[in-house]
């Protein structure tokens, strides 16, 4: 990869992780509001705006943060499998990304029943208090994965291990 799409893709990979991120700090912020909030119409719009947000700013930033982090990590020194911190990262995104996609559906049926007519919040207390846990859990979770990123904790794992071997071997291509 050329200097100038490293940059390029590395930017991607930057603006998508801090927009998951930024979403996600917004999701919880929204969460908090309608657990605590007394007014009915802003509870019931709050949680119409998190089915939103979740599926057309979350869900998006997500894949996009996953993809362009591999795209980047197979076109640098790094690699994908031969760091372990680029390897841990890997996994929390993934993971991250999955649970996402498995709470999709229960924040879109809270969504469109706080917009029916016959909305009534306290049948949904539990659900409304998970969704907090779980936005908090997700930002500490990402946060994770930006300090890895920052800090870059030394350790290969085996196949870069071997990979550098092979390197540094006299007569490897």
């Amino acid at each position: 990869m050329s200097p100038r799409v490293r940059k390029l893709s590395l930017t991607a990979h930057v603006t998508a992780s801090v927009g998951w991120f930024g979403a996600v700090a917004v999701f919880l912020a929204l969460a908090v509001t309608g657990l605590t909030a007394k007014d009915a119409l802003t509870v019931r719009s709050v949680y119409v705006t998190m089915g939103v947000t979740g599926w057309y700013v979350m869900v998006p930033l997500c894949f996009a943060a996953l993809a362009t982090g591999v795209v980047s990590s197979l076109g640098t020194t790094w690699g994908l499998l031969r760091h372990y911190w680029v390897t841990v990262k890997l996994a929390i995104t993934v993971l991250a990304t999955g649970a996402l996609l498995l709470h999709m559906p229960a924040i879109s049926h809270i969504a469109g029943a706080a917009a029916a007519p016959d909305w009534s919040g306290d049948a949904w207390t539990g659900l409304r208090t998970q969704l907090v846990v779980q936005s908090a859990a997700a930002l500490i979770v990402l946060a994770g994965a930006t300090a890895l990123s920052t800090y870059k904790p030394p350790g290969r794992t085996r196949y870069g291990q071997s990979r550098q071997l092979r390197a540094a071997s006299p007569g490897a291509s």
